[in-house]
């Protein structure tokens, strides 16, 4: 099949983006609306935090299987499966709500249900990008897709509390219809998303095995792993500790809310700018520059702890975060089989969503004994460490100049 002269006439590749920009914004309404149903029937945040937890979970421990699953199958059939159950535990949520009171064993189940499919069609999603993308349109699909993840985050939230407004049963059954919609452009994409085996079929162990020994064993790819774990951690207790700042020197709920919806602006305009920023930065350039963005403006949280102030700082923060996701993702994509693609990224999404809890945790701890501006200055003297160890280190100083091209049809 003849590659399309732009991204934009790549029509299985944009058929994938509107399913799942309809698809992000539904999961995005009902994430809010979960706890929020929780608390209707409860009371209990304890309660809406379990479920949450199930909710989540899936991420940290389904990651790997997922990946071996992901490269042995036609990714679209699989995302198709994983869109077909998801509509149906949504459905069945909206209906028992509209129903009566569902028990909370049900949410549990099902926010645990959904997660996993989800983590399952995460991966097929991102690995089928590298078959629906030339090499040369790889920039500008991933900062593409950071749009549609910006932008879902951005407007979802919002969405979900209104929508919940106008029935607790909505936001999930809009969900549900969001899910019917990705598989409706799933089941229109023309090209065949089956990576080709690079060898016989192993044990289930074994393959995962291979996944994390290739990554480990690609210099820049395993020290990029390695310091998005790291941020990540940290930008989870830093999103805490901005709440708790902001609280402390008496800012409202609803400036709170304005103050993060700066952080997705910063984000979405991050997203429009990543080919950009991709095509002129080297690699190393980017990683080590976000490094330090991230680590410069972390102390304004504590020296200017005024709501503009916060806004502008988290957006700051926010803007360069698609720049390094668009380079980081391009290179992984060139380098990487398309056999292993599914089990590599689930090594990188297992480091990501791992340390987040972690980062939740010890941003508690920090904030309960130190107290706000304290802990925001632990968190920045972290991010100045790895700022420096980034750009101290060589594979990160040196990345891949010329990648092998993955094999597109």
């Amino acid at each position: 099949m003849p590659e399309p002269a732009s991204l934009w006439r790549n029509r299985d590749f944009q058929l994938l983006w509107i399913g799942q920009a309809a698809s992000a914004l539904g999961s995005r309404a009902s994430t809010v609306a979960y706890p929020l149903l929780v608390l209707a029937l409860t009371g209990s945040p304890a309660a809406a935090g379990v479920v949450g937890f199930a909710a989540t979970i899936p991420y940290l421990i389904l990651q790997l299987p997922a990946g071996v699953l992901v490269d042995r199958v036609d990714r679209r059939r699989t995302m198709m499966a994983c869109d077909a159950g998801r509509l149906l535990v949504l459905a069945g949520v909206a209906v028992a709500v509209a129903a009566g009171d569902p028990p909370l064993a049900l949410l549990i189940a099902a926010a645990a249900a959904e997660g996993c499919l989800t983590v399952i069609f995460n991966l097929a999603e991102l690995s089928a990008v590298q078959l629906l993308v030339p090499s040369r349109q790889l920039e500008p699909a991933l900062a593409q897709n950071e749009a549609r993840v910006r932008g879902a985050g951005l407007l979802g939230q919002p969405l979900g509390g209104a929508l919940f407004g106008l029935g607790r049963a909505v936001p999930f059954a809009a969900d549900a219809a969001s899910y019917g919609a990705s598989l409706v452009t799933l089941a229109a994409i023309r090209r065949p998303l089956v990576a080709e085996q690079a060898g016989e079929r192993r044990h289930p162990w074994a393959e995962m095995v291979e996944g994390l020994r290739w990554l480990w064993h690609q210099p820049f790819l395993r020290s990029t792993t390695l310091i998005v774990a790291g941020s990540n951690g940290l930008f989870q207790a830093t999103t805490l500790a901005v709440i708790v700042v902001a609280q402390a020197h008496g800012a409202s709920p609803a400036v709170i809310g304005l103050i993060l919806a700066g952080w997705g602006l910063g984000g979405l305009a991050g997203a429009a700018a990543a080919a950009w920023l991709g095509r002129r930065l080297p690699a190393g350039a980017v990683v080590i520059g976000a490094n330090w963005v991230w680590a410069g403006l972390l102390p304004v949280v504590a020296l200017v702890p005024e709501p503009v102030a916060l806004a502008a700082a988290g957006a700051g923060m926010a803007f360069v975060g698609p720049a390094w996701n668009v380079v980081l993702g391009s290179i992984e994509m060139r380098l990487t089989p398309p056999a292993l693609l599914g089990r590599v990224q689930a090594v990188q999404m297992t480091a990501a969503y791992g340390a987040i809890p972690l980062g939740s945790l010890v941003g508690g701890l920090l904030l309960d004994r130190l107290g706000s501006e304290e802990a925001v200055w632990a968190l920045a003297a972290g991010m100045f460490a790895i700022a420096v160890v980034a750009t101290v280190t060589p594979s990160v100083r040196r990345p891949p100049v010329s990648a092998p091209v993955a094999a597109s049809p």
